[in-house]
């Protein structure tokens, strides 16, 4: 037999019990990441290069613009925007601006890599994230996807999907950037 007011009682007791949960999962859960935008730092890392053995950080880059360009063998549309990645790098790169195509093929993926990079005869490095870590931290979408960062670690520029790297205004906006001196004090590194 049901007591006056019981299912009140239990309707309280339901609703406590879920306001302490949600209080619980508010407290427990990572705090968001905050949003990276033109003029945010670019997150700090360090990979392994494909190939060349070592690693590649960011942070020893500090005074050179950088490409963090995001790609993986099995996509077409890097494959289409490789090779203008390449004259871009060749035509830019002796006044201060590396490329870092940074793989987020599988570990074992190392001979696709390789048949990758000869078939379109690239000599820019290939840092190698498997497990996708750099590529969420820089909040990537999908591939290709590049960050112009500018001497002192800052994006600059945010290009999605595959570009003509060939285009007159891709190489005038890293030549402001060449143009630009780094700032003291940015946060990027790695």
């Amino acid at each position: 037999m049901n007591r006056p007011g019981s299912g009140t009682l239990s309707l309280l007791l339901v609703a406590a019990l879920f306001a302490v949960g949600v209080g619980v999962y508010a407290a427990l859960r990572p705090p968001p990441v905050p949003a990276l935008r033109t003029g945010s730092a670019a997150p700090a890392f360090s990979l392994p290069v494909h190939g060349a053995g070592g690693e590649v950080s960011l942070a020893s880059l500090r005074g050179k613009v950088v490409f963090v360009n995001f790609w993986a063998t099995w996509c077409p549309p890097c494959r289409a925007e490789a090779p203008s990645l390449e004259h871009l790098y060749q035509s830019l790169r002796a006044d201060g601006f590396e490329v870092l195509a940074i793989s987020i093929d599988a570990p074992d993926s190392a001979p696709a890599i390789d048949a990758f990079r000869s078939d379109y005869s690239l000599d820019f490095p290939i840092p190698l994230d498997p497990h996708k870590q750099v590529y969420d931290a820089y909040q990537v979408a999908g591939v290709p996807e590049t960050f112009l960062v500018d001497r002192s670690g800052r994006v600059v520029e945010h290009f999605i999907g595959p570009q003509n790297w060939d285009d007159p205004r891709y190489s005038r906006a890293i030549r402001r950037a060449l143009g630009a001196p780094a700032e003291s004090g940015g946060s990027a590194g790695g």
